[in-house]
């Protein structure tokens, strides 16, 4: 049995409880609309550029992007994946997420333990940052960790989760991500490029030295997300327009699901062989081009001339 812990209120009495109130809180939440493309990655890097013109660098975006791994959480029937399939307008999942490189991850690491949770057509997430260490007590040792008032409800529900559910780490996701954030009056606008989509459906630890990941996603591709408060600008669907870019229905959680084999393939499931790689021509010179003219008339020739002497032959052995 789990009990559920009040909130700590700090130490000091009044004075500790007024102090709390000009902390700020580890708690953060809001809501957006999401709008998902998967593009080639050369043409993600001509796409970014052009956002440039209009948007800033995340500042939190490094040159080359930075890493993002997620360890997901489910029920063993995956739950949350077919909630996911099945496009349920209210659904959820929870996960462990930490940004960088994982290799360095310890105890004291900060993630963030997050709810993400879709609304109709509204994309929600609250999340709260924890040690890594707090965080993996609290999901997977299904223990109460401390937090402040504020922070409480957030706590509870996710320990209520993963206690009623009975959540168990599923799959651990990575890939390297850059960021570009609007300005004026697109403030509201971030534009996100994911590449390198790979994961593993075991050794759960974020700071495990050498896993054994592997790509999810065909690695030429990459996931470009358009997310924004209220619309979309009118230049960015111009933009998408343009570039013939089409809407597709693809979460990063549900790729490893199936390509682990941990569910069947669905609809919605990235394959190579269907998304091939653009295989370059290489401009051939006019001598080039005279010459593989010239062979090809010497096979047909030497090809219909075989054909014709098959031909004879045939006919010497008829009656």
């Amino acid at each position: 049995m789990v009990f559920l812990a009040k909130p700590d209120s700090g130490e000091g009495g009044e004075g500790g409880e007024e102090e709390a109130l000009h902390v700020a809180s580890r708690l953060h939440a809001f809501n957006r609309f999401e709008l998902k493309y998967l593009v080639p990655v050369e043409q993600a890097a001509e796409i970014r550029d052009e956002l440039g013109e209009r948007m800033d660098r995340d500042l939190h975006s490094p040159a080359g992007g930075y890493g993002v791994w997620s360890l997901y959480y489910d029920t063993p029937q995956l739950r949350f994946y077919w909630e996911k399939i099945e496009g349920l307008k209210f659904r959820r999942k929870l996960r462990i997420r930490h940004y960088g490189n994982p290799d360095g991850v310890t105890d004291d690491s900060p993630v963030c333990v997050e709810i993400k949770q879709r609304v109709n057509r509204v994309t929600q997430k609250r999340r709260i940052t924890l040690p890594y260490g707090v965080a993996r007590q609290l999901c997977d040792g299904r223990e109460m960790v401390a937090h402040s008032a504020k922070e409480s409800a957030f706590v509870q529900e996710v320990l209520e989760l993963v206690v009623r559910l009975n959540l168990r780490p599923t799959a651990i996701t990575g890939y390297q991500r850059e960021a570009l954030v609007g300005r004026d009056a697109d403030t509201g606008l971030r534009v996100t490029f994911d590449r390198r989509i790979r994961g593993r459906d075991r050794d759960f630890g974020l700071g495990i030295a050498t896993p054994e990941n592997r790509f999810t996603i065909p690695p030429h591709l990459s996931v470009m997300e358009i997310k924004v408060n209220e619309r979309t600008p009118h230049w960015i669907t111009d933009l998408a327009a343009r570039r013939n870019l089409n809407l597709v229905r693809i979460s990063k959680y549900v790729q490893s699901i199936e390509a682990f084999g941990l569910a069947p393939r669905s609809v919605f499931h990235v394959d190579e062989a269907d998304c091939p790689p653009v295989t370059p021509t290489t401009p051939t010179t006019p001598t080039e081009e005279k010459q593989s003219s010239g062979l090809l008339s010497a096979r047909h020739d030497a090809s219909s001339e075989n054909a014709t002497s098959r031909d004879a032959s045939s006919k010497v052995g008829a009656p």
